[in-house]
């Protein structure tokens, strides 16, 4: 079988392709379209989030915080803004690198700060919940029930994908 120059090749046999048939520039820009819309969808809200606990310190409850809600909340704002970074940071780096024919190592990196700004919003979340749920009530079962809603997020966001791609793709199989 011939393939183009710089075209990845297909599997032979029973017509089935291993994978696009693109050249790296090409999959670079496919994957950095998707990873840009993956991306609008998490800094929403984490943008959001962050933009709500930048209130909180104004309100007229605020000063009544224990101690300990206190910290939570710096803890919280501090996550958030952290996430914000990591998830605004991928918009940035392609500014500063595009055009320098870099773009497949831009894609990786970018790759890496989305699931760094993931990470700090699972736990930007998980604090605020805390925070909001220690402030709602006085319950003893709200540290259970942040710590249950925790594992539904990485169900969501890592274990249930992670299966997925473990059962199926084969060896090698990638994008």
């Amino acid at each position: 079988m011939t393939t183009q120059p710089g075209r990845e090749q297909q599997a032979e046999g029973g017509g089935r392709s291993r994978g696009r048939s693109e050249t790296t520039e090409e999959r670079a820009d496919r994957r950095w379209g998707e990873l840009m819309q993956e991306i609008r969808v998490a800094q929403t809200g984490v943008q959001i989030l962050f933009g709500f606990l930048l209130t909180v310190v104004f309100t007229t409850r605020f000063p009544e915080l224990s101690a300990t809600d206190r910290t939570i909340y710096i803890v919280t704002v501090s996550l958030g803004a952290a996430a914000t970074g990591a998830l605004i940071g991928p918009v940035s780096f392609h500014r500063l690198v595009a055009g320098r024919h870099v773009k497949p190592h831009a894609v990786v990196w970018a790759s890496r700060l989305t699931f760094i700004g993931l990470l700090l919003l699972l736990a930007t979340l998980a604090s605020a919940l805390l925070l909001v749920l220690r402030v709602a009530t006085e319950d003893s079962y709200v540290p259970w029930l942040v710590g249950g809603l925790v594992a539904w997020y990485v169900i969501c966001w890592y274990a249930l994908p992670l299966w997925v791609r473990s059962r199926y793709t084969h060896g090698g199989d990638r994008e």
